[in-house]
This record gives C-alpha cells, sequence and structure tokens, in this order.
C-alpha cells in the first residue's frame, strides 16, 4: 500500500488504501463480507505501475468506522451511497470496478441501478453472480453471525489458514501477513479478527431483491472469475449468466474456492487483458431479460429465523 486516505461520509470515517497513487489508470477494488481493502495488495502488484488501485474498506471493516446503528448503515443501499461519494471525492466519472463476493454484489447493483450505471465502465466479479448456492450462504452466516475470540496469535492464525484455505494461498509469508491484517487485540487481551461483529445483520435488514433482474440491467462490459471449488458460485450458473449477457468473459481459478485471492499471474494476466481490452471492441448485446426466484429473499428469512 502506498497511501491510506480517511473520507468523511456522513457520520463514518471510510478508509480507502491506494497503491500507485499517480497511475494513468484507475481500479476500483472492493472487498468481501468479512474482509478489507488490503486484500488487494497482490494484485495490485501484479497489475504493475499502469494501475492505481483504490481499495475502500467498508464500513465495521478494516480501519473504517463501525456504526452504532448496523440497521441503517450495515446495508447495500447505504454502501452505494458510500461508493458513490468515494467516486466524487476522487472525481472519477467512469471507471472500471472489480469486487470479490460482496463487492462483487455492490459493483452489480451500481452498474444496473439507472442512475448510477455511467459510473462502471468495465466491471469484474469475483466468485460472485446473481444466483449464489444456499448451503454456501448458510456456511458463511455460520461463522461470521458469531463472535471468534483467539488466546493467542497463534491460534487466529491457525483458524483463518483453515477457515480460508479456499483463497489460494500457497506461501507461509502470505498466510502470516493476512493473519496479522486480519486480527485485533481485545481489551482482556485475548485476540479476534478486525471486522465488527454486527456485519452480519445486514442480512436481517437489508431488503431482498431479484438479483437476475439486476443482472438483465446491466450494460457495461463483464468478466466474473469462479473458483473452481467455489462453494458459492456453482458452475452451473456461469452459462445462465452468459445466457442473459452473452459477452460474459469468463475464467475459472484452478486450485481455489470461495474466493481467489487474485494474486498470481495465472489469475491477473486475464484480468488485465480484459482491462485493457478498448470499451469499443466489446461486443454490443441486449441482455435477455430472465426471471429467477429472489435468493436473498429465502436467506433474509433464515437469518431473521436465526437472530430472532
Amino acid at each position: 500500500m502506498d497511501a491510506l486516505e480517511f473520507i468523511r461520509v456522513r457520520e463514518l470515517d471510510i478508509a480507502v488504501r491506494i497503491w500507485n497513487p499517480t497511475a494513468p489508470r484507475t481500479l476500483i477494488a472492493w472487498h468481501g463480507l468479512a474482509r478489507h481493502g488490503g486484500d488487494f495488495a497482490a494484485l495490485a502488484q501484479e497489475l504493475g505501475s499502469e494501475w492505481r488501485i483504490i481499495a475502500p474498506d467498508t464500513p465495521g471493516r478494516g480501519l473504517s468506522s463501525w456504526s452504532l446503528f448496523p440497521a441503517h448503515d450495515y446495508l447495500y443501499s447505504h454502501y452505494i451511497t458510500i461508493a458513490i461519494a468515494l467516486l466524487d471525492h476522487y472525481q472519477l466519472e467512469q471507471v472500471d470496478w472489480l469486487g470479490t463476493s460482496m463487492g462483487g454484489l455492490l459493483g452489480m447493483l451500481i452498474a444496473s441501478d439507472e442512475q448510477h450505471r455511467s459510473r462502471i465502465s468495465r466491471l469484474i466479479l469475483n466468485d460472485v453472480g446473481p444466483e449464489l448456492n444456499k448451503e454456501g450462504l448458510i456456511a458463511l452466516s455460520s461463522y461470521f453471525g458469531v463472535t471468534h475470540r483467539f488466546n493467542s496469535f497463534a491460534d487466529l492464525k491457525a483458524e483463518l489458514t483453515k477457515h480460508y484455505a479456499s483463497f489460494g494461498i500457497t506461501s507461509e509469508q502470505e498466510w502470516r501477513a493476512l493473519a496479522l491484517n486480519s486480527a485485533r487485540r481485545l481489551p482482556d487481551g485475548s485476540w479476534t479478527y478486525h471486522f465488527d461483529p454486527r456485519i452480519g445483520e445486514q442480512f436481517i435488514h437489508d431488503t431482498p431483491r431479484d438479483t437476475w433482474a439486476d443482472w438483465a440491467k446491466i450494460r457495461c462490459p463483464l468478466m466474473v472469475i469462479r473458483g473452481e471449488t467455489s462453494t458459492l458460485l456453482d458452475a452451473e450458473t456461469l452459462p445462465k449468466m452468459a445466457d442473459v449477457q452473452p459477452s460474459l468473459t469468463t475464467l475459472t481459478a484452478a486450485g481455489c474456492g470461495h474466493a481467489p485471492m487474485l494474486n498470481c499471474p495465472e489469475q491477473v494476466t486475464p484480468i488485465r487483458h480484459f482491462l485493457n481490452t478498448p470499451l469499443s471492441h466489446h461486443r454490443e448485446h441486449e441482455p435477455i431479460a430472465t426471471a429467477s426466484p429472489s435468493l436473498l429473499n429465502w436467506l433474509t428469512k433464515q437469518w431473521r429465523h436465526w437472530f430472532h
């Protein structure tokens, strides 16, 4: 990371991590549910000095403020407000967007919104899409719906290595760096993860929506990356996504589950190719409307059952 800035959006400070601040091209990189912008350090290194990587920490994660009102602030609608405020702050009328899991869904919502869709020129989804595996979602909710406490940093690192094995990390140095960037001390001296335990409440308060309808509304060039053994984005979903968006570019990340860390040439080279393809060369098409039951509606009902 070459720079760290804090941008005030309403009552919250949003931490923004930046690599290559003076680079000629910009990519917004938005992390997943319980992660933070630091996850994109390897991506920034692999993409090279041509790209300025702007990676915010969503409220309740990393170095950003924790909300006193989770029912108001830990919602996609509020994340959209923050994202647009950041684009305005950096004077980005149109920008390429890469989002992992939650960050991908956020990009998808912005790219499908009539008011804001022009702000995203290309959209890359990392192991997420308009239809998600129910069992995978339940597993995520079960893990992040409780507070994790560890007696030592070594215990935290061991648990983190086990839980995030699907990231595709292979070196001990990378695992230690991930653990250091994911940990915080508690007042009693024990350890826990860096995020606010209440971030999971967004699944109670957020409004369900038909994300297939959102997918059909997107008009910018699209790429989706799927971990080879992903428990969240099924392989069978990719052809369905391409049926709606025929010019969709797809990549399967070998040896990864949910979600690829985007830390090696095999994953980053296709991303660079997609980003370097002129917009005029992306095949124009008219997305095909489709209907699908709202998975988020089902998931929200489950969460309400578990938390009440």
